[in-house]
Parts: structure tokens; C-alpha cells; sequence
């Protein structure tokens, strides 16, 4: 029998005094704010994929009988369902993203997944199929052939996948039938800037900073989220140029100290400069080993043996025990400096994260930590 426990045991003691606010990054502001009309839609359609070798969707399916059938029908060609065998279709569900300002013509990337109980959609291609939006309207035309990832291959028991086979992409593969309303576009009085991030401090400085670049107050924070612009009627008969000053703005963004762990697959990501406070953290590193060792214990005349003796299994025990002692002192220390000095030791990276969160509960780290 054998038993293996690890403990890691180190020292760490930081001291840090927080910094003043350090200079960060200057930004556009077309890549931290949008135009409140400026929205996607989402679309969503059924349709049927065929050419599959095999593949698609089994008898038991009775949708896909029947789909194919209506299909059929079409092309003034009757079928009864309970005639169509065929495994190389497959009804599948179709999803697009309607960008905004999207005009009639225009090519969107559609994604294809199984509906039925297909094995994989591989070398499927999409019969034409309407997309529909929240209106209940047809707003786009899907068709084309399907880009799958992977593949699943199995026989006699044995199953060969790679990736998601039932999911995939045409790109391109949707054409826009009915453009977005772009009723923004006539003459405007004002605009209203959405922040992707929402703060009362970016919401200020984007204000301030349009201020500047156009020289007259014409921008007002609503909001921690909204920053809203007026539009002289000059400048609405030129809104384009309008635009294009105004969203490139430079502007230094403020955000929230944040620190994410995912303890899925042990990834810490720390914003840059974040600090810590006086704090100190003990863990350590026992190595405890317990090996047991069976020896045979034989009667010394087992010629003369009488009733009663015999050979016996005689149990014999090892204990060792390693510990290694770490200390590391560091003063300043970041979330990064930390992490590195974690790594110089070989704590591992689960272990890393029940520091920090360890570190969150002391009130030492001041960031938000986001656990994923």
C-alpha cells in the first residue's frame, strides 16, 4: 500500500503602496462606443442539407421524411413518407447575424447544426432555406455548401471523431433579401454613443475630449453608458464627415481593476499593474510516502514441523517523509509579480488560483476577481 500526499510551503510577504493613476492608453472612440442605432439582428431558419454519405438522419426521424417529402413536392414530384429512406439528408437549423446597415445583396455567414439525429454533416450541402428575424419576416436566403471541422467515422463499435461534426458554416452563405431601416440617416439633430464597457469616468472624458475636437459644447454624459451628441443642421446635409471626426476621437478609457481566473483550464489573466496590499500567504510542500512490503516468514525445521506450524506473511512498513521549505520576500508586487514567483516554485496552476482567491478574501487584492 501506498499513500503520496504533496503540501507546498513557502513564505511570501508583499508590501505595496498603491500607485497614483498611471497613464494608460489612448483609444478611438469607434472602438469603445457604438451608435445606439447601430445593432445587429438575429436570424433563424430550418431547411434540409443533403450529399451525406450515410450520414444524416436515421428512419426514426419522421421530420425529415416528411421535410423531404414537402421538398419534393416542389418539383411536382409525390412521394409518399413512408417511401423515403434515404440517410443522406438531415434537417438542420440555420442561424445568421443581420449587421446593421446590411443592404439588399449583401453576403452574411450563416451556421448549420443538426437538427435530427445525424452522425455528422460532413460534405453536406444546404438546400435554399429563408431566414427569418424576430418580425416573423424573411429576411435573408441561405443555401450552399457546408464547411464542417471534424468528422465521425464508426463501425463494429469502434468510434473515430475529431471536433463537432453536426455543427457547421457556409460562409457567405446567406444573401440579404430585405435591407436594415437606416432612418438615422435623414438629417439627424443628435446622436447617442453607447460605451462598451459602461464607466461615469470614460462616459466624462468622451464628452470632454468631442468637446475639444469640435470646439463647442456639443456633447453631454447622460449616463454611466451613453454620451450623447448634438448635430448642427450643417453638419447633418454631411454626416458622413460628421461621423468620421467624431469617432476618432482619441481618448484615454478608464476601466475597473479585474483579475480572471477560468478553473476549467487554469488560465489567469490579470489586468496590467494591479496591486496588492501587505499580505502573507503560507503553503508548503510535504511529500509523504508509506510503502508496505510483504515478507515470508518460513519454520526453521520444516522437516520436524509439527501441528499447528506453518508459513506465515509477515507485513513489513516504510514511512518517508520530504519537505522542502520556500520563502520568497518581494516588495511592490503585482498580480503579475505574483504569479511569476508562484511559477519560479512550481505551484501549480489550480493551486495559483485558490491563492488569489484566497488573496480576494483577505481584502489584499483590489481588482475584481472573476471566476469562470
Amino acid at each position: 500500500m501506498k499513500a503520496v500526499l504533496f503540501f507546498v510551503l513557502f513564505m511570501l510577504e508583499v508590501c505595496v503602496a498603491l500607485p497614483a493613476h498611471a497613464v494608460g492608453e489612448y483609444l478611438r472612440i469607434k472602438d469603445i462606443a457604438r451608435l445606439q442605432e447601430w445593432r445587429s439582428n438575429q436570424l433563424v431558419g430550418y431547411g434540409l442539407v443533403s450529399g451525406l454519405a450515410g450520414t444524416g438522419d436515421s428512419m426514426r426521424n419522421p421530420a425529415t421524411r416528411q421535410s423531404l417529402a414537402n421538398m419534393l413536392k416542389q418539383f411536382d414530384l409525390t412521394v409518399p413518407v413512408d417511401q423515403i429512406q434515404s440517410r443522406n439528408v438531415a434537417i438542420v437549423m440555420i442561424m445568421a447575424d443581420l449587421p446593421a446597415f446590411a443592404q439588399k445583396g449583401d453576403r452574411v455567414d450563416v451556421t448549420v447544426t443538426s437538427a435530427g439525429d445525424a452522425r455528422s454533416l460532413v460534405g453536406a450541402s444546404l438546400m435554399m432555406a429563408p431566414l427569418k428575424g424576430a418580425d416573423n419576416k424573411v429576411h435573408a436566403l441561405a443555401q450552399g455548401a457546408v464547411s464542417v471541422g471534424g468528422y465521425k467515422y464508426d463501425a463494429n463499435g469502434n468510434v473515430l471523431q475529431k471536433n463537432h461534426p453536426t455543427v457547421g458554416m457556409i460562409p457567405a452563405g446567406a444573401i440579404i433579401e430585405v435591407p436594415v431601416n437606416t432612418s438615422m440617416l435623414d438629417a439627424p439633430t443628435s446622436v447617442r454613443l453607447k460605451l462598451s464597457e459602461p464607466d461615469y469616468t470614460t462616459a466624462s472624458r468622451v464628452a470632454r475630449a468631442i468637446n475639444s475636437a469640435f470646439a463647442r459644447p456639443i456633447a453631454i454624459a447622460r449616463d454611466a453608458g451613453m454620451v450623447e451628441v448634438a448635430v448642427d443642421e450643417g453638419e447633418s446635409q454631411r454626416f458622413v464627415e460628421f461621423m468620421t471626426k467624431l469617432e476618432n476621437v482619441m481618448i484615454e478609457p478608464d476601466s475597473r481593476a479585474r483579475v480572471v481566473v477560468n478553473e476549467r483550464t487554469g488560465t489567469v489573466v490579470a489586468g496590467a499593474g494591479i496591486k496588492l496590499s501587505r499580505v502573507t500567504i503560507a503553503h508548503g510542500d510535504i511529500k509523504l510516502s508509506i510503502v508496505t512490503e510483504n515478507q515470508v516468514s518460513q519454520p526453521t525445521f520444516i522437516g520436524r514441523a509439527g501441528s499447528g506450524v506453518h508459513t506465515v506473511v509477515v507485513p513489513s512498513s516504510r514511512i518517508e517523509v520530504a519537505e522542502a521549505n520556500q520563502s520568497i520576500t518581494q516588495s511592490g508586487t503585482s498580480v503579475g509579480d505574483l504569479v511569476q514567483a508562484l511559477n519560479k516554485v512550481k505551484v501549480s496552476t489550480r493551486d495559483i488560483i485558490a491563492i488569489l482567491q484566497s488573496i480576494k478574501a483577505a481584502g489584499a487584492l483590489h481588482a475584481d476577481l472573476i471566476i469562470q
